[in-house]
């Protein structure tokens, strides 16, 4: 057995349930959040943001959410919560009490979502039989989708990140993988993109202004700038005052690259080659940088 299967799972009672019931079918793969996740503050704090906002939601219906795997699973709650948020009038029953009619119920429910989310089959990060086996995994992921199309300015707690295991049945046993993966965005990686688009705006609209900055380019200038914010003087025999060629020019800026990154000021790659070729939008991006930081200091 895969020594990975056994290391994902802490409790004795979860491995024995997994290794005694016929849980996975052959062939059928499960993706289940670690135990060593479970107590993530963050998935907690993720948790009880969606139960509570639930909770408000439907407060005139007097439906009260206590467990989401629980209390989702049979969907009268998604039922519920669906005609409450986007006026959704979904054929079928309220009440399923049946385990093939609640298969019937989410089925229809999560057709609905589908199309509401103009997402393909393939897209989606839940099932009908992930939602009915009360799998968290699948019920946060389908629960921020639902939160981040009918209400997009709610504050979901940000970064909320999960080790998780896929778990599949072959012809020879178990074989297990473990993967990070993301229940709400990486802020980081949207500030970044935000970040991109910013610059790819004002270089679109306004090129010619931002010639300037190919002054940048022999690395001179940045090396000085650098010095003067951060306050230590730069040897003259450490870099070329005046570069005569390509590779003194490279040799000032990946100086210059390394001083931003010992400072912490430097959090992406960038290629030096492409600021001692002018590439104005590189050299605005490490300017940016700088900028960034004094500005913070001086508010």
């Amino acid at each position: 057995m895969d020594p990975d299967f056994l290391n994902a799972f802490t409790q004795p009672s979860t491995l024995d349930r997994f290794l005694t019931e016929d849980i996975i079918a052959k062939g059928e793969k499960r993706k289940l959040i670690k135990p060593t996740s479970s107590n993530n503050p963050k998935l907690e704090e993720l948790k009880l943001f969606l139960t509570e906002w639930i909770n408000r939601t439907l407060k005139e219906e007097h439906i009260v959410v206590k467990s989401l795997e629980e209390d989702l699973y049979d969907g009268l709650v998604l039922h519920h919560l669906l005609e409450n948020l986007g006026s959704l009038k979904l054929d079928v029953e309220k009440i399923a009490l049946t385990e093939k009619k609640q298969r019937k119920k989410l089925s229809v429910i999560l057709d609905v979502l589908a199309k509401c989310l103009q997402l393909e089959e393939s897209q989606l990060k839940w099932s009908v039989e992930s939602i009915l086996a009360k799998d968290l995994l699948s019920t946060l992921h389908l629960l921020v989708a639902i939160a981040k199309h009918f209400e997009p300015t709610l504050a979901l707690p940000p970064n909320v990140q999960v080790e998780t295991i896929t778990i599949e049945t072959t012809s020879r046993g178990l074989k297990t993988s473990k993967a990070v993966e993301y229940i709400t965005e990486n802020k980081e990686n949207i500030e970044a993109q935000s970040k991109d688009d910013a610059f790819d705006e004002l270089f679109s609209c306004a090129p010619d202004k931002l010639d300037a900055t190919k002054k940048f380019s022999d690395g001179v200038i940045l090396l000085l700038l650098i010095g003067q914010l951060e306050g230590y003087f730069l040897n003259l025999r450490n870099f070329f005052l005046t570069p005569a060629s390509t590779m003194e020019m490279l040799h000032n800026v990946n100086l210059a690259l390394e001083l931003l990154a010992e400072g912490g000021l430097l959090n992406f790659s960038v290629n030096s080659e492409d600021i001692v070729n002018g590439d104005m939008k590189a050299i605005m991006r490490v300017l940016y940088c700088l900028y960034s930081k004094y500005r913070t200091e001086e508010e």
